[in-house]
């Protein structure tokens, strides 16, 4: 018996278009969308690159506002660090003006103890004649006035140095002795001038 290929051919033809009927009906969005994505060119791609370009964004801006917060606490580190390195600079500064103003404390005391040992020494002629009294008592009063110099900026410099431990004021150059300490010294050398003076009067 010969074959209908005609009806074979009809019925294939049908099952072949209820087939296409059916996947047109249960999913016609999704087909456009994926014509349409297929029809622009790189679509999908672009989405996907900008999604990976925000992404990559936020963790640099996040990098960025790490690494210069670190760099804000790096600076005020060094700032406060520097500042300790200077107030250390100037109290140590401070320690030598002090122990050279004592020191001229001392050879005022001690110029003036010697001389008035001597002028009342028994036999001395350092208060034989007027003139020599009068360089004699010159140059004490010269050494009593580079004491009370040498005191002044000993207070002064104290002054400076606790000023600086609570935080005030400008921490460089100032802790010096003022024209007090630098008038001790002269002060001193003119007093023991004038006793030498007396003594080579007497």
């Amino acid at each position: 018996m010969p074959l209908p290929w005609l009806q074979i051919i009809d019925a294939v033809v049908g099952v072949t278009n209820f087939a296409r009927s059916r996947r047109a009906g249960v999913a016609p969005d999704a087909q456009q969308q994926m014509e349409a994505a297929a029809r622009t060119p790189g679509g999908l791609e672009a989405r996907m690159a900008g999604v990976v370009v925000a992404a990559l964004k936020e963790a640099f801006d996040r990098d960025t506002r790490r690494l210069e917060l670190e760099r804000d606490q790096l600076a005020a580190e060094r700032e406060r660090a520097e500042r300790a390195l200077r107030l250390e600079l100037q109290r140590q500064a401070a320690d030598r003006e002090i122990g050279r103003l004592r020191l001229l404390a001392g050879v005022a005391i001690a110029g003036w103890l010697v001389t008035m040992l001597l002028a009342i020494w028994p036999g001395s002629r350092m208060v034989a004649t007027i003139a020599a009294r009068v360089a004699l008592g010159g140059g004490w009063l010269l050494l009593g006035a580079a004491l009370a110099a040498s005191f002044s900026a000993q207070a002064r410099v104290a002054a400076v140095l606790d000023s600086l431990a609570a935080g005030g004021g400008d921490s460089r150059g100032v802790a010096m002795s003022g024209p007090a300490g630098a008038a001790a010294l002269w002060l001193i050398v003119g007093g023991l001038t004038l006793v030498g003076l007396a003594a080579l009067i007497a």
